[in-house]
């Protein structure tokens, strides 16, 4: 969880800064409590009452859940105060405190004390700027409009949360507290609000490593795309200038459409490669330019100049994530690393992930390692169990297990429930279902 501002969690309305004194004495109690799972209650608690308090409706789709929150806060708050060892028990007050400022968001108590003083006074900056984030997310265009006029350089301000995010990035739906993570039908209306109030288009964001401006974080983010309006909202932006190549733009050093590839977001990458966006030889695989591709190579199939070995491993994986069946039947011939990983996964991985059969059957017949783990320690066997529970097509993967298998991998003898379909397939294949386990994130975990 910690230090993802994504995972920050919701303040109440009215937070009272001797309410939160009080909570962090009561972490420091169940610190000392002889009761095993003292800690785990007093999360449980804290954060199911924040959840009622701040009303907050934890809607499909949103990147948050109340059962991660508590896992998560009984996580952090246990390495702090407990340590690793017995005689490491610290169970002090500083600590519970660093626990709950860091679980808003904030780098320390003091900052965190600093807003919860800000947030009791109606009128504050503070106060004004939580106002105009909920406004945005919310799509209330009025509420906005009225919040600039009284305080013309809140276009300027910066959140007090340790991603110091600019009002403008909150239009992205990403990486800013993920219970704010939702686009409105009128996010482009929104947009032009705070542009045309002078917002400034190329600010970064401290998220994803740094250096990330709304363009970046709009181009890599799931919320516009399902809401149909993220070429609108990219379009809008580039129309107001924003750069398009800027050293991290959506995080982690990476250029936008390789960002774009990672995250799943091809039809973004494709529009901003059509807007001027560069291309090297992994974003030209990642979108299917077969023709973009070749050209990166002499006739005798060594690399010119302008690419390299990582830029061929990391363009397969793309390519065999996307379906680009011709890309990698050519790079196969071209040296790649079939062991290679991009995003943690490797190519047959993502092949296996994206539903794609016969991308899945051609690396088969190339020996593509079957039980090299990603990065979530699952093989591509568990990988394909992990896409078939959480929304894949169970048919489609139902042949793909049937491929693997022929190909080697190895059923598990126990497993995860994952549905009827799949579980049946299973059962066939002499693997039992595990009672009390569920999937969680992307390990299976067991009941409490």
């Amino acid at each position: 969880m910690f230090p993802n501002p994504q995972d920050a969690l919701p303040l109440p309305p009215r937070p009272s800064p001797e309410r939160y004194k009080k909570l962090a004495k009561e972490l420091v109690k169940a610190c000392k409590s002889a009761e095993s799972d003292a800690i785990r209650r007093w999360s449980e608690e804290w954060v199911e009452a924040l959840v009622k308090l701040s009303g907050l409706r934890i809607a499909q789709g949103l990147p948050v859940r109340i059962q991660r929150w508590i896992d998560e806060v009984e996580e952090f708050a246990k390495s702090q105060l407990l340590g690793s060892e017995p005689a490491d028990r610290r169970c002090a007050l500083a600590d519970a405190q660093f626990v709950i400022a860091r679980s808003h968001g904030f780098e320390s108590w003091p900052k965190f004390a600093k807003q919860l003083t800000a947030l009791a006074q109606k009128n504050s900056s503070v106060s004004r700027f939580e106002a105009a984030a909920d406004a945005i997310v919310s799509g209330d265009v009025a509420t906005l409009k009225r919040l600039l006029r009284k305080e013309p350089e809140l276009i300027r301000a910066r959140s007090t949360r340790e991603h110091r995010a600019t009002l403008l990035h909150y239009v992205s739906a990403n990486g800013v507290e993920g219970y704010r993570q939702k686009t409105p039908k009128n996010i482009v209306e929104v947009t032009e609000v705070l542009l045309n109030a002078g917002a400034d288009i190329d600010a970064t964001a401290d998220v994803y490593g740094g250096g990330c401006t709304t363009l970046g974080l709009t181009a890599t983010s799931v919320h516009p795309e399902r809401a149909g309006v993220q070429e609108a909202l990219l379009r809008t932006l580039l129309d107001h200038g924003a750069t398009l190549e800027q050293p991290s733009i959506a995080g982690h050093g990476q250029s936008i459409v390789i960002s774009c590839l990672a995250n799943g977001r091809p039809q973004a990458a494709a529009f901003l490669a059509s807007r001027g966006a560069h291309l090297d030889l992994a974003g030209a695989a990642g979108l299917g330019r077969l023709d973009i591709v070749k050209s990166f190579f002499e006739l005798g199939g060594s690399m010119k100049a302008n690419a390299n070995k990582e830029q061929l491993n990391e363009g397969f994986v793309y390519a065999c994530g996307y379906g680009h069946y011709g890309v990698v039947e050519f790079l196969l011939s071209n040296g790649v690393d079939l062991a290679t990983q991009a995003g943690g996964q490797t190519g047959l991985h993502w092949a296996v992930i994206g539903e794609h059969l016969d991308t899945v059957k051609l690396l088969l017949r190339h020996n593509a390692p079957l039980e090299v783990e990603n990065m979530f320690g699952g093989t591509v066997l568990g990988q394909a169990l992990w896409s078939a529970a959480h929304g894949g097509d169970p048919r489609a993967y139902i042949a793909i297990l049937e491929a693997l298998v022929a190909a080697g991998a190895k059923v598990p003898e126990r497993h995860v429930p994952v549905n009827a379909l799949v579980n049946a397939w299973l059962a066939q294949h002499g693997s039992r279902a595990e009672p009390g386990w569920y999937w969680y994130g992307e390990k299976p975990h067991r009941e409490k």
